[in-house]
């Protein structure tokens, strides 16, 4: 079973999401429901859940099978995510689930230090660089009510991606 995912300009993508405080089965099942909308998606490799209506703190991220090679940790679920610490800078194209058909020129943090709860509610630390690096950045936005349209660099940098 998939969520419907929210279509910008709808007012829930821009409420800041609330903590998870309750680590049980029922946060398995949303984790896993999270997760296969993404993969129903074109190209997902990232969602948040305030991008189903779900005011939480909880992300899904899966690099590895994306085009774009790059080290990364596989499929994370993320609790309470929070950025540490930024290292770097570098300037690259996004596009978002719920903005659909348009992609943009986002600068992002090359690396970042991320600490997040896990399924049992401990808290972890990991560290991500490149492509990862930017796909966490782009959905703890989400949990923060920021879209990768409000980070572009210029007016002219969002643009429609071509139809198949």
């Amino acid at each position: 079973m998939t969520f419907a995912i929210l279509k910008n300009p709808d007012t829930r993508l821009r409420r800041k999401a609330e903590a998870v405080e309750s680590f049980d089965d029922k946060l398995m099942q949303f984790f896993e429901q999270l997760e296969a909308t993404m993969r129903a998606g074109p190209g997902g490799v990232g969602i948040a859940a305030p991008q189903v209506g779900e005011n939480l703190r909880l992300v899904v991220v899966d690099c590895s099978q994306s085009l774009r090679p790059c080290k990364n940790h596989g499929l994370l679920y993320l609790a309470n995510p929070k950025i540490e610490s930024r290292e770097g800078e570098s300037l690259g194209r996004e596009g978002c689930l719920s903005v659909p058909d348009w992609v943009g020129m986002v600068p992002r943090a090359k690396n970042i230090t991320l600490s997040y709860d896990d399924l049992h509610g401990n808290r972890q630390t990991l560290e991500a660089t490149g492509f990862e690096a930017r796909v966490i950045q782009h959905e703890v936005d989400h949990l923060d009510g920021v879209l990768f349209i409000d980070r572009i660099v210029s007016s002219k940098g969002l643009v429609r991606r071509l139809s198949s």
